[in-house]
């Protein structure tokens, strides 16, 4: 994939949170045919939201049209949730920033498969030049992100998708852009974090950190601030890339544990 310079980082959209006012829908239990309501959630039924946010590319946008969320459960139920449909700029949800695409009650159930259907108007824009993304399959059958997550009865569950804008955009040798879509599920219970700032304030970077052959990724906000959210308990690499003339720094050895941030203070470029 060619990779373009750090350009309009500092356009990121800080404190943005979409919430749904709309009124949550019926839907259809497809394995019962049973219809079932979607108001509050009660000792038979649970609450389930999917947020969205992302681990930001070299890009000025990476805008995706959702219409629409399934979720499968163990049991062969397959539901078509309540959705915020609308076309999301990836780059307003980096740095720790997320946002609700969908919530629904269910009856209690695990769930084994997030389905995310794509309309037609998928775009990334680079130098200020918008190029269509490509996503035949993604039209049909949805993005299929694998999960077991339980529904336990009278409880509120999130699920919080990671979207990878800079590994998910393949450029064609034709010029033109194709979205492949590498999406993780973070559990915020199970993981930990790393933050921290650079000096000087207002120089464009992103910060990576590496254990072995995974990696986690995150941009520098306009005050030189970043937090890595959802990295596994382990020991890493962190690099911090800037744009020219700055020059890489990596901090070495940082240890990461579940349920809580690491600091690593200011780094001086």
């Amino acid at each position: 994939m060619k990779k373009f310079n750090y350009i309009l980082m500092s356009a990121l959209v800080l404190g943005v949170m979409l919430t749904s006012c709309k009124k949550i829908e019926e839907f259809t239990n497809s394995k019962s045919n049973k219809t079932q309501s979607t108001g509050g959630s009660n000792s038979q039924t649970a609450t389930y939201s999917i947020r969205m946010t992302d681990a930001p590319g070299p890009y000025s946008e990476v805008n995706i049209d959702l219409i629409g969320v399934r979720v499968l459960c163990e049991d062969g139920t397959d539901t078509m949730m309540s959705v915020n449909a609308g076309i999301y700029n990836l780059l307003d949800f980096a740095n720790g920033l997320d946002t609700v695409i969908a919530k629904s009650i269910f009856d209690t159930c695990t769930i084994t498969q997030i389905r995310l259907i794509l309309g037609p108007n998928n775009t990334v824009v680079i130098d200020s030049v918008s190029y269509p993304l490509s996503t035949p399959s993604a039209q049909q059958s949805g993005l299929k992100i694998q999960i077991h997550q339980k529904l336990a009865a009278g409880t509120n569950v999130s699920t919080l998708l990671d979207f990878d804008a800079n590994q998910s955009i393949i450029q064609q040798g034709n010029g033109t852009y194709k979205l492949k879509p590498v999406i993780r599920v973070v559990d915020s219970t199970s993981t930990g974090a790393i933050k921290g700032a650079i000096t000087p304030k207002g120089v464009l970077a992103t910060v990576t950190a590496t254990a072995g052959s995974n990696s986690y990724s995150t941009a520098v906000n306009a005050k030189g601030q970043f937090t890595l959210k959802g990295v596994p308990a382990g020991t890493y690499d962190v690099t911090i890339t800037p744009a020219a003339p700055y020059l890489p720094v990596t901090i070495t050895g940082v240890i990461v544990s579940k349920g809580r941030p690491v600091n690593l203070g200011s780094i001086s470029l």
